[in-house]
């Protein structure tokens, strides 16, 4: 379980590049071993890029859960063990066929990669660990 954040301390993430926000979920998932999703009554919400229907993720429930807003607003936070999400999200975005968007800030901009090279460097951190 994540060291709740401060609002200063969500202020200064908020600001960083896509590459230090995926860099930042893949600390967090590492150290708390779960990645968190916004959910509703219909399951997991998505994001739309140009190219590719996406799962959002995020390092903690803060940041999920400030997306809860507008349309969103029923949405609640879920986190997702990382062992779940190797073993079944990862494999289960890739037959759907799902892309990812890490860690969208509040400008709706995130870094779209796919299922597989989300899994891959979770693996390789993991063996670092």
């Amino acid at each position: 379980m994540s060291t709740p954040l401060t609002e200063q301390e969500m202020n200064a993430i908020e600001q960083y590049d896509e590459q230090q926000r995926f860099n930042y979920l893949l600390k967090q998932a590492i150290t708390n071993q779960e990645i968190w999703i916004l959910t509703d009554e219909h399951g997991c919400v998505m994001l739309n890029s140009e190219d590719e229907d996406c799962v959002p993720v995020w390092p903690n429930q803060e940041f999920a859960q400030s997306w809860a807003t507008n349309e969103w607003q029923d949405c609640q936070a879920q986190a997702i063990t990382l062992d779940k999400w190797l073993s079944h999200w990862s494999p289960g975005l890739e037959e759907d066929e799902l892309a990812v968007v890490v860690f969208p800030n509040q400008a709706e901009e995130g870094l779209v990669i796919y299922p597989y090279e989300l899994e891959s460097e979770l693996k390789h951190r993991l063996k670092k660990k």
